[in-house]
């Protein structure tokens, strides 16, 4: 990919400003039967842009712009030497103002590479699952949150699956015996590197709903995107009802595109 000037850059940012305030956020939920959930997943790649720059305010404000309640983000580091020793979700909470957590993979340059989650409702509980190995170690993080509005509460599942057709099958099934079936919602979120049809995702879509994105679909590459493997996917199916969803055409902060839906969870 040629390196991209700066002005460019300031422009597809401002683009992106400019598309996020057009958006409109649905409702949120009132009484005590429901809530409405904004869910972003997002693999930001340890956040070096598409521009070769490793920005974590310019993610910081995208995540502001989106205004989420729940955040899955992949490709984490947690003080590397790559990204100058930054507990990156740490310093993304801060200046999100969301609660995180970090789940690593594995030891990497220093400190561990590995994934987070962001959240606005508070979390009482989390843990960082080990799935079965493919050419890098893989996990599982999990949070329970509870609405600060109803009291509800949910699990919210953070995953990057890696990096043969196999080894998926294999995270995914072992996965799903260690969520187990029942229990609160739960929201699966990330990077499952698979497309929509193949093996992995037919096996995940028995017991789980794949949120549609409808025509603007692709997640990857951000530049010019033809594959779609970033999903959210929601079980029991009729604990959700899905208010909008959309693509994020946001080309330069990471090699992925943000993936945003807006939930009703019922009681």
């Amino acid at each position: 990919m040629p390196h991209l000037t700066r002005a460019i850059v300031v422009g597809a940012v401002a683009a992106l400003v400019v598309g996020c305030a057009t958006g409109t956020r649905a409702p949120r939920a009132s009484g005590a039967s429901a809530d409405t959930v904004r869910v972003l997943a997002y693999n930001i790649h340890h956040g070096e842009g598409m521009d070769e720059v490793v920005d974590l305010q310019r993610l910081a404000a995208l995540i502001r712009d989106l205004d989420p309640d729940l955040v899955a983000l992949q490709e984490v580091d947690s003080v590397t030497t790559r990204t100058d020793a930054v507990d990156q979700a740490a310093a993304l909470g801060r200046h999100t103002a969301l609660e995180h957590v970090f789940g690593a993979f594995m030891a990497y340059q220093g400190g561990a590479y590995g994934m987070a989650l962001l959240s606005r409702w508070p979390i009482s509980e989390s843990s960082n699952f080990r799935l079965p190995d493919g050419a890098e170690p893989r996990t599982a993080l999990s949070a329970t949150v509870t609405s600060p509005t109803t009291g509800q509460r949910l699990r919210f599942v953070g995953i990057h699956f890696y990096r043969t057709d196999e080894e998926r099958l294999a995270q995914a099934t072992s996965l799903e015996a260690h969520l187990g079936r029942g229990g609160i919602p739960t929201i699966l979120a990330g990077d499952f590197n698979s497309l929509p049809g193949s093996t992995v995702m037919t096996h995940l879509a028995r017991s789980w709903r794949v949120v549609a994105k409808g025509d603007n679909r692709f997640t990857f590459p951000s530049f010019a995107p033809e594959r779609e493997i970033d999903f959210v996917l929601l079980r029991p199916a009729d604990r959700f009802e899905v208010l909008n969803q959309r693509v994020i055409d946001e080309p330069v902060a990471s090699d992925h595109r943000p993936v945003v839906v807006d939930l009703v969870v019922r009681h």
